[in-house]
Order: C-alpha cells, then sequence, then structure tokens
C-alpha cells in the first residue's frame, strides 16, 4: 500500500469517526435531521478546510474530493436513522454509549493529526516543525470546536481532559518520527496516532485535567 493509500484511509476513518460525534451532539441538542448532517458534516471536514486554507491548498481537499463530504453525510444519515428508531433501547445503557462516542472522538482526533503533518510536509513545509504540529493540532481539533460552538456549547478542548494536549503531542512524535524517517510510514503512522489515542483514553480513565482556578468566587 502506497503512502498515498494510507494517507487517504487515515483520513476516511476520521471522517467517519467525527460524523459520528456530530450527530450524537445534534440529537443530544435535539436538532432536526438536516441539522443533524449539517453538524456531521462540519464535524467531519471541518478541520481539513481550515488546515487547508493556512497552507494555501485551494480550494480545499474537501471540496476538491466530494467523497469526504459524501462519507459524513451517509454516516450522519445512517446514525441519525439508528437513533430514530432505536434511541431509547441506546438511551438505556448510556454509560456504555457515552465510551463508545469518546473512543470514535480519539479515533478521529489521533488519525486527522497524523493527516495534518502529512499534508503540510506535501505541501513543502516539512522543514517548518512549528507550523506541521500546527496545523496538525487544528485539523484534528478544528471540526470539534466548529461542532461545540455550533451547539451553543464551550469547546471541549477548552475544559476536558487534555484534549488539544494529546493532539499536541501525537503531532510531534509523528513529525519527528515520519520527517527524518526514523521508522517506516505506515510504523509513524501507528505510533503517532496510537499516542494520541492511548492519551485520549488514559485521560478518560483516570480523569486527567489541565489545571484550571476554582477559587475566584472567594
Amino acid at each position: 500500500m502506497t503512502a498515498e493509500n494510507i494517507l487517504f484511509a487515515i483520513e476516511i476513518i476520521g471522517t467517519v469517526a467525527f460524523a459520528i460525534t456530530g450527530v450524537i451532539t445534534a440529537l443530544e441538542k435535539k436538532f432536526d435531521i438536516f441539522g443533524a448532517l449539517v453538524l456531521g458534516t462540519v464535524t467531519a471536514v471541518g478541520g481539513g478546510i481550515v488546515r487547508d486554507l493556512i497552507l494555501g491548498y485551494t480550494p480545499p481537499m474537501a471540496f476538491r474530493k466530494s467523497v469526504y463530504a459524501i462519507t459524513a453525510v451517509i454516516t450522519s444519515l445512517g446514525v441519525f436513522v439508528i437513533a430514530y428508531f432505536f434511541g431509547r433501547k441506546i438511551k438505556k445503557h448510556y454509560n456504555v454509549y457515552s465510551q463508545v462516542i469518546n473512543v470514535f472522538d480519539s479515533i478521529g482526533l489521533s488519525v486527522f493529526v497524523v493527516g495534518g503533518v502529512n499534508s503540510a510536509i506535501a505541501c513543502g513545509f516539512g522543514e517548518n516543525m512549528f507550523l506541521s504540529v500546527f496545523v496538525a493540532a487544528l485539523t484534528g481539533v478544528g471540526g470539534g470546536v466548529m461542532r461545540d460552538i455550533m451547539a451553543g456549547r464551550v469547546p471541549k478542548i477548552l475544559r476536558k481532559r487534555v484534549y488539544a494536549l494529546a493532539a499536541i503531542i501525537g503531532a510531534v512524535i509523528y513529525y519527528l518520527l515520519y520527517y527524518y524517517e526514523i521508522c517506516s510510514p505506515a510504523v509513524s503512522v501507528v505510533i503517532g496516532a496510537g499516542s494520541v489515542l492511548i492519551i485520549r483514553i488514559l485521560a478518560t480513565i483516570f480523569r486527567w485535567n489541565l489545571p484550571t482556578v476554582n477559587n475566584l468566587d472567594e
């Protein structure tokens, strides 16, 4: 499998994962089917669109290749239909459902971080580690930020369990392994994406959060 095919598979996986989280958020906010499709699609492709604009790759890939938007719409519609007919049964197992959504969110974050680094390198910015890591993290968290803002809530990256930090750490690890050819592309992808996923899962299990100030009202 070529590096281009690996990157495409990664982006499709991330598109599906983030579309699911977008639709679930829409359902929690009682959006109708159109709102659910919009939120699922924005969550899935939003980060990639912002990434491409920063890198000067226009029109963004989401508009050049309709497969990403189509994948997001089909995934969103499928999740909405399942929730429409089986929502009450799913709600009875809320704790399990919540953990499943968290896993999908973490998968989407991890694979889009890898895709972001690859895009920066492909656009000729591989020597600029700061830019590569920045756009990688933005690719990972951008769609989620748009999702949360459209749903009327504080973005998760600003308040919960080292979300953006996990993206940055994973981006740095993947950039070093891939750009300097320390490992093969496939191994670099596994380690880079895996590091993000592991940090997110551990943060969920052990409830890791960054420090906050809680005594200002005292």
